[in-house]
């Protein structure tokens, strides 16, 4: 990272569990409580389907394939993902969803490859095997030495940033919300005398008014202060204006960067006063190859987002976008005609938000890939 800038890797939805969890060297019981799938072998099978055999069991980083590589040669500072996955053995699913996602303790090593500063677990998923599963996933990644973000065994734990050093004795500062519109139950919610996650019932919900608040509060001078939030449906380029809303006031509040997800391809990148504003960075990983119904979408493209932001004031330089493709439960270099897509769509999506898309310059680290920049 150049001089007088500070370098994150933020990603979408890391799903370890089902078929991910199957391949790795600790499954659990493959039964599943869904209504079609009742074996998690099966989404293994569809994409063995697609691209061929996959190595089982794997080593705990191949689902990150190349994407390893790459984030050790752009070296950010710090790391931020979303973990949709309960880390638990717990066999009791959460009634009512129609899916669920838990990968063994053991299993972990999958996640710790990667090597992130901040695990984010303001999602609809983190519960999907109760608040058992939920306290046996905060003590696992304890154990692994992982800072947490939007969830805990209290209100006050969910609500508490994770506290990163930086380079120079800054801090970076993860909150992490989740919202009902990208299926988080309501009684998720975590209370005074219960577990569970950081919840706004929408974007007007007074959790979310007190989180603006705590952003003016808890800031000091130098800190880099991000806020990651689960919102808005799976599929769809177009967010809502309540949350879009929403992102401007978390970055009127004091946010420099908003780390949005849950949609299952990514949305438009925004710049609002300087800032960025993420409002959907898709999935990085998961066991979809082979699901069909939204190929228009192209959700077997994957994105690494390698953010540079500016010592002094926090603003937005640009985001380097490194196109990955999705095979044989592994992530790849994407093609270049993938890269071609990746731009037309994400240049016409990104542009009514105040951003540019632009290849990058030849010869950039890490190969061929995308620039995000304000206009």
């Amino acid at each position: 990272m150049g001089s007088g800038l500070t370098g994150l890797f933020l990603c979408g939805d890391v799903m370890l569990g089902r078929g991910i969890d199957q391949i790795l060297p600790h499954p659990l019981d493959p039964a599943l409580p869904e209504r079609y799938v009742h074996d998690a072998r099966d989404y293994v099978a569809l994409a063995e389907g697609i691209a061929g055999p996959v190595p089982s069991p794997a080593a705990p980083a191949y689902p990150w394939g190349e994407a390893l590589a790459l984030l050790d040669a752009a070296r950010p500072a710090a790391r931020v993902v979303n973990l949709e996955t309960s880390v638990t053995r717990n066999d009791e699913p959460y009634p009512g969803k129609a899916v669920h996602y838990r990968m063994d303790p053991a299993n972990l090593p999958a996640l710790t490859a990667v090597r992130p500063d901040v695990v984010v677990l303001a999602n609809n998923h983190v519960l999907d095997y109760g608040r058992r599963g939920l306290l046996d996933t905060l003590d696992a990644l304890a154990a692994a030495g992982l800072r947490t973000a939007g969830a805990g065994r209290d209100a006050d734990e969910a609500r508490r940033p994770a506290v990163v050093p930086l380079p120079g004795g800054r801090r970076l500062l993860v909150y992490a919300l989740g919202l009902a519109s990208s299926g988080v139950p309501r009684d998720w919610a975590a209370t005074a005398r219960r577990g569970g996650v950081h919840f706004a019932a929408g974007p007007d919900d007074p959790a979310a008014t007190r989180l603006t608040a705590r952003l003016r509060a808890a800031r000091r001078p130098g800190d880099l202060v991000l806020v990651s939030v689960h919102w808005g449906s799976n599929w769809g380029y177009a967010p809502a204006r309540a949350e879009v809303a929403l992102g401007h006031a978390l970055v009127d509040a004091g946010a420099d960067i908003v780390h949005g997800h849950s949609s299952h391809h990514p949305r438009p990148l925004e710049a609002y006063r300087g800032r960025l504003v993420l409002h959907g960075c898709g999935d990085l990983v998961n066991d979809y190859e082979g699901i069909t119904g939204q190929q228009q979408y192209r959700d077997d493209l994957r994105l690494l987002h390698l953010v540079s932001v500016r010592d002094e004031d926090g603003g937005l330089a640009e985001v380097r976008l490194v196109p990955l493709r999705s095979r044989r439960l592994r992530l790849e270099r994407a093609g270049e005609r993938d890269l071609v897509w990746l731009h037309d769509v994400l240049g016409r999506i990104s542009r009514p938000y105040g951003m540019r898309i632009d290849p990058a310059p030849a010869g950039t680290p890490g190969g061929p890939a995308l620039t995000a920049t304000p206009v």
